[in-house]
């Protein structure tokens, strides 16, 4: 069950609500509040790490999984979905990792957003387990999580539900092994995405809440590491 909670927590806390701009070229060591590192309910596992760190004469994001677990989450006042921009590239993938299983649920990056979709769009049984997610949580949950993720094994353009939650919904955008030190670009329309990944039950695009990059391990027992950079969100 706790791994279960784990997927619909993916974005707390989420008790500040944020106007700065997303920006991870920081000066600092690690990223700047609001960004901080949430992971699993009571979690004893490792967390994944996240530092900035200088490559080829810019400020990225490093993050780094080791049989570990964490997102690390920009909190977001209530808005429109617009147009969501980053770089990426992957350094050390996952090896035996597959989105469509438990003990493979494991992604070496995602950029994940958000919604607030109302709870009556859900069936009965989503909301139950929702609502025992948030008496256990003391920040709010999501109701409908996007994640873009890079996978090693699904080709560009699949759809696929989280093996734990069909609250959380995976977009493979890069497929593939790493391309050497090659970074590559991407520009998602996330009125489009979402449409796309949970017009089966809503048919309006709710409220944006949160934005969130992160990477796990810890049901393959891996070790990985990814770059992202140059995050945006655009009206």
């Amino acid at each position: 069950m706790r791994r279960l909670l784990g997927s619909l927590l993916l974005c707390l806390p989420l008790s500040a609500l944020a106007t700065e701009p997303l920006t991870l070229d920081a000066g600092n060591e690690t990223p700047a509040s609001p960004w901080h590192v949430s992971g699993l309910p009571q979690q004893s596992k490792p967390f994944t790490r996240f530092s900035i760190v200088s490559t080829e004469g810019h400020r990225v994001l490093k993050v780094e999984a080791d049989r570990s677990y964490g997102n690390l989450v920009h909190p977001l006042a209530p808005g429109h979905a617009g147009t969501l921009s980053w770089r990426w590239r992957v350094e050390q993938p996952l090896a035996s990792s597959d989105l469509r299983h438990r003990t493979g649920d494991d992604s070496e990056i995602r950029v994940c957003v958000f919604f607030d979709e109302p709870m009556e769009r859900l069936s009965f049984g989503e909301r139950a387990l929702l609502r025992f997610a948030r008496s256990r949580a003391a920040d709010p949950v999501p109701t409908a999580t996007l994640c873009y993720v890079w996978d090693t094994r699904l080709p560009v353009g699949t759809l696929i539900d989280n093996a734990f939650t069909r609250r959380l919904r995976y977009i493979v955008v890069e497929s593939g092994s790493p391309a050497g030190d090659r970074w590559f670009a991407e520009r998602r329309d996330l009125r489009e995405d979402f449409a796309r990944a949970f017009g089966d039950e809503c048919d309006t695009v709710p409220p944006v809440i949160g934005i969130a990059v992160g990477a796990d391990a810890d049901n393959t027992g891996g070790h990985s590491v990814a770059y992202v950079g140059d995050l945006s969100l655009d009206p």
